[in-house]
C-alpha cells in the first residue's frame, strides 16, 4: 500500500463486492446501525483501537514506534467516523476510513489512483492490509495527509510506504489471555465452526472471527 504527500482533493468510490454492479443494493437505516455497532464491537474487542483521541495525540503515540506499527481511532473530522493511524519511514501520519452502506475502506482521493477495495468492517480491513503487505498484486494506494514539517521527506512526486505491521495495544483495553488464544486459533484455521470444542467456546471464537 502507497500513501502520497498530496492534500485531499476529492472522494472516489470504491470498487468491492459490497456494491453490486449497476446498482446498489436497497438500504435503510436500521441496516446502518447493525452494520455499524457490529463494527463498533469488534474494535473494542480487538485491543488496538484507541477511541477518542486526536491525530496529534496518535503521532505522539507512534512516535517512537517501529515503522508499520498502527492504530484505530475515532476521526477529528465531522464527516468520518474512524481513522487509521500509522507509523511510516517520514513519521506517524493519518488515513481516514471511509464508510458507506455497510463497507469501509481507505480514503482515496486522486483521480489517477486505482479505487480501493471495501470491507464489510474495520477489522477485516485491518486483516487485509497487514497480510497483503507482500503481495504486489493487491497493494493499493492511498493519500494521507501529510503534515506540513514531513513534506521535505516526501517530495510530492513520490510515495510514502504505508505499511501496516503490529498493531499498538491500548494498555486501557489490552486483550486478554481467552482473546489472544483466540487471535493464534483463528490464525490457523478459518473453519473453526469444525473444531472439537465446546459450543460456548465455538461461539466465543466466532465472536472475533479474525487474527488481529
Amino acid at each position: 500500500m502507497v500513501a502520497r504527500a498530496e492534500s485531499i482533493l476529492h472522494h472516489e468510490e470504491p470498487q468491492s463486492s459490497c456494491y453490486p454492479q449497476p446498482l446498489p443494493p436497497a438500504w435503510n437505516a436500521a441496516q446502518d446501525l447493525n452494520s455499524i455497532t457490529t463494527n463498533l464491537q469488534y474494535l473494542q474487542t480487538s485491543g488496538w483501537y484507541w477511541g477518542s483521541m486526536s491525530a496529534s495525540q496518535a503521532r505522539e503515540v507512534l512516535q517512537s514506534r517501529s515503522e508499520g506499527t498502527f492504530l484505530v481511532r475515532d476521526s477529528s473530522h465531522p464527516q468520518y467516523m474512524l481513522a487509521l493511524s500509522v507509523k511510516t519511514r517520514c513519521g506517524p501520519t493519518s488515513v481516514r476510513i471511509e464508510y458507506n452502506r455497510g463497507c469501509f475502506w481507505l480514503d482515496s482521493t486522486s483521480p489517477h489512483l486505482p479505487q480501493l477495495q471495501a470491507f464489510p468492517n474495520v477489522p477485516s480491513l485491518i486483516q487485509h492490509y497487514t497480510t497483503s503487505r507482500q503481495t504486489p498484486q493487491d497493494l493499493e494506494s492511498v493519500q494521507p495527509p501529510i503534515k506540513p514539517d514531513l513534506m521535505q521527506h516526501a517530495p510530492k512526486d513520490s510515495g510514502v510506504p504505508l505499511k501496516l505491521l503490529r498493531p499498538l495495544l491500548n494498555m486501557k483495553g489490552f486483550p486478554s489471555l481467552q482473546h489472544l488464544a483466540r487471535l493464534a486459533i483463528n490464525k490457523h484455521t478459518n473453519c473453526t465452526d469444525q473444531l472439537p470444542l465446546p459450543k460456548t467456546l465455538l461461539h466465543y471464537l466466532q465472536n472475533y472471527p479474525f487474527f488481529i
